[in-house]
C-alpha cells in the first residue's frame, strides 16, 4: 500500500480542524493555539491585567475547550467559540480573586511596573523603535484605566478588529451597547492621548515570539501526551 497522502492543516475549515482536535492530533492543536493564542491572551488581559493569571486562563481554557470540541457544530467560528471560553474563565478568574482577597482593590500592578514582563518573549527591539516603544507603553497605560467593560469591548474591536455583532454575542450584550462602549472607550482615551499615539495601538500587549511557542508546546503536551506529530 502507498504511503497515506499529508494533511495540508492550514487548508482545513473550522469543523475538520475542530475534528482533528478533539482526535487529540497534536498538529491540529499546535496550528489551532498558535493561530488563537495572540487574540485569548490579549482578551484575558484585558479582563485580568495580569500576565501569569491571564497565561493560567488561557491554558485552562484551551484544555477545557479541546475536551468539549467534539461537540463544536460551527455555527461560529472556532475563534470566536474559543473567545466565548476565555471570557468565561477569565470573568471566574476574577469573580473568584475577588472572593479571595477582598481588599485587593487597591493591589492591581499598574501597567508601567508590568511592563517588562508583558513583552515576554518578543524579541528585543532595535534602538530606531525605541520612542514606538514608549508610546505604546502610554497607550498600554490608558487602556489599562479604562473601566473594566469598557476596556473589553475596547480590545475586541480596535485591537482585534472584532465585529459589532461578534463583540455583542461574545458578551452577551446588544450591539448598541457594544457601540456605546467602544465610543466611550475612545473618547477616554483621545482626552488621555493625542491621535498620534493610537497608531502604535496595534503592537499593544504583545504576547509572541518565545511565549506564544511556549503556551502552544504547553496545550499540546496536556492535551496530546506529547509534542510528537501525528
Amino acid at each position: 500500500m502507498g504511503a497515506q497522502p499529508r494533511i495540508d492543516y492550514q487548508q482545513l475549515s473550522d469543523q475538520a480542524l475542530a475534528e482533528r482536535v478533539a482526535a487529540r492530533d497534536p498538529a491540529a492543536v499546535r496550528l489551532v493555539t498558535t493561530r488563537n493564542n495572540q487574540r485569548l491572551f490579549r482578551v484575558a488581559f484585558s479582563i485580568l491585567r495580569n500576565r501569569s493569571d491571564s497565561e493560567d486562563v488561557l491554558q485552562n481554557a484551551y484544555l477545557k475547550a479541546f475536551a468539549a470540541i467534539g461537540g463544536f457544530r460551527g455555527d461560529s467560528a472556532l475563534s470566536t467559540w474559543l473567545t466565548r471560553i476565555v471570557i468565561n474563565e477569565a470573568l471566574e478568574r476574577r469573580r473568584r480573586k475577588l472572593r479571595e482577597a477582598a481588599l485587593a482593590q487597591g493591589s492591581v500592578v499598574m501597567l508601567d511596573e508590568y511592563r517588562e514582563k508583558l513583552a515576554g518573549g518578543a524579541r528585543p527591539q532595535p534602538d530606531a523603535e525605541l520612542a514606538h516603544q514608549q508610546i505604546r507603553v502610554l497607550l498600554e497605560q490608558a487602556i489599562g484605566r479604562l473601566p473594566d467593560d469598557f476596556r473589553l469591548v475596547f480590545v475586541l474591536r480596535e485591537i482585534e478588529g472584532v465585529s459589532v455583532d461578534e463583540t455583542a454575542r461574545l458578551l452577551d450584550i446588544l450591539p448598541a451597547t457594544v457601540k456605546t462602549r467602544h465610543l466611550r472607550a475612545r473618547r477616554r482615551l483621545q482626552k488621555d492621548l493625542g491621535p498620534q499615539l493610537r497608531a502604535a495601538l496595534h503592537g499593544s500587549f504583545p504576547f509572541a515570539g518565545l511565549a506564544c511557542e511556549a503556551m502552544t508546546e504547553r496545550v499540546v503536551s496536556a492535551f496530546c501526551g506529547g509534542t510528537g506529530e501525528p
